[in-house]
Order: C-alpha cells, then sequence, then structure tokens
C-alpha cells in the first residue's frame, strides 16, 4: 500500500482492509501510522535480504570454475535488485526520506549491511579454501557490490528503465572479471613473479 500510493496518500483503514483485520487493530498493535511505516519498511527490507542471501548460497560449493560460480551468484543478485519489490523498496524510501530521515538505517540495517556481512562470510571460507586471495573479506564483499550495483544503477537511471538480459549479462561479467583480477587466486602468482623494487647502493647502481 505505501510503495503504490506513498506514505501520505495512503490510509490505514485501506491497509486494515487489505490485512484483513479490523483498523483499531492496527493501531492497539502499531500505535501510529509512522510506525506502521517503518515497520513496513523493516519487514519489506528483511525479505527481500532473506531473497539475496538464499542467492548466495552456490558459494558453499564453487567447484572447480569460481568465475562461473560468481557469474551465476551475481546474476541472481541483479535479477533480485531488479525485480518488482525490490524496486518498490527503493522508490518508496528515495521519496519518503526527507520526512523519515531514519529510514535510510532501517533499510540499511535490514538489506546491505547484513547482505555484505554474509557475502564477507563466504568470502572468507573462499580465502582459506585457497581459491581467492587472502585479504579483508568485508572490503573484498564491498568491492564486488559496488562493481555490481554501481554500474546497475547507472544504466537503469536509478531504476526508472529496464535493462535487456543482454546487458545485464555484460555488468555480471565485468563485475566478476575486475573482481578476480584484484580478488582471485591468481593474484598471489602475479605477486610472486612481479619484478622487486630495485635496491640502490651508495654508488647509486642496483644491487
Amino acid at each position: 500500500m505505501f510503495a503504490r500510493q506513498g506514505y501520505a496518500q495512503a490510509c490505514v483503514q485501506e491497509i486494515a482492509d487489505e490485512a484483513g483485520v479490523a483498523k483499531p487493530t492496527v493501531y492497539n498493535h502499531l500505535t501510529d501510522k509512522a510506525t506502521l511505516f517503518r515497520q513496513a519498511l523493516e519487514a519489506a527490507a528483511q525479505t527481500v535480504l532473506n531473497e539475496r542471501v538464499a542467492a548466495l548460497e552456490p558459494l558453499h560449493e564453487p567447484g572447480d570454475d569460481l568465475r562461473a560460480t560468481l557469474e551465476g551468484m551475481a546474476q541472481r543478485l541483479l535479477r533480485l535488485h531488479c525485480d518488482d519489490r525490490s524496486c518498490a523498496l527503493r522508490r518508496l524510501l528515495y521519496s519518503e526520506i526527507t520526512t523519515f530521515p531514519d529510514a535510510l538505517d532501517i533499510v540499511r540495517e535490514h538489506g546491505p549491511h547484513r547482505l555484505n556481512a554474509a557475502l564477507a562470510d563466504r568470502f572468507a571460507r573462499l580465502m582459506l579454501t585457497g581459491h581467492l586471495h587472502p585479504s579483508d573479506p568485508a572490503q573484498a564483499a564491498e568491492h564486488f557490490m559496488a562493481l555490481l550495483v554501481g554500474p546497475l544503477e547507472a544504466r537503469t537511471e536509478m531504476g526508472t528503465r529496464q535493462l535487456s538480459d543482454t546487458d545485464l549479462d555484460g555488468v555480471v561479467r565485468s563485475a566478476v572479471r575486475t573482481f578476480l583480477l584484484a580478488f582471485g587466486p591468481q593474484h598471489d602468482q602475479a605477486s610472486q613473479t612481479q619484478r622487486p623494487w630495485p635496491v640502490h647502493g651508495q654508488n647509486g647502481q642496483d644491487r
């Protein structure tokens, strides 16, 4: 209801009717419309989070082709990011942020922050098994999501236009390729084969 009509236009009576309860029941449980709005935001963000965390499941058993596993997982995350529920949640957040300054914190706490923590946990396990270069898993998760969502937000113009499957595939491949250049296991090999900086002696010649 809030996503369809916005906070100001949404009617508590209509919300109660849609939920199949009496209007006084809503107020008895949630006190006022503002509290109801915050609870609705939290519930929507939690639902979106649960779906996205489930999309990380393939990282538990990545198999021999880590790139393919990451691309499959990233594809799922992007499609969830672009689905109607997620887009409605972002539009609602953008439109009501001045009225509810705490709305961003509510969505972050039940959305990006927890997703990044879950992804960092998966990456930490992949680092321990040698699938990824040992580094800060939280930073790796942050970079991975930025590589995915950043280009998507720009190309969809903040969710106002849809991308084709070809465009989505391009975002996924580019994100995974860049991520593996920085965090892939070959990073260790590149570091070992890289020529060290020359050490200069007193006469200015390399030692």
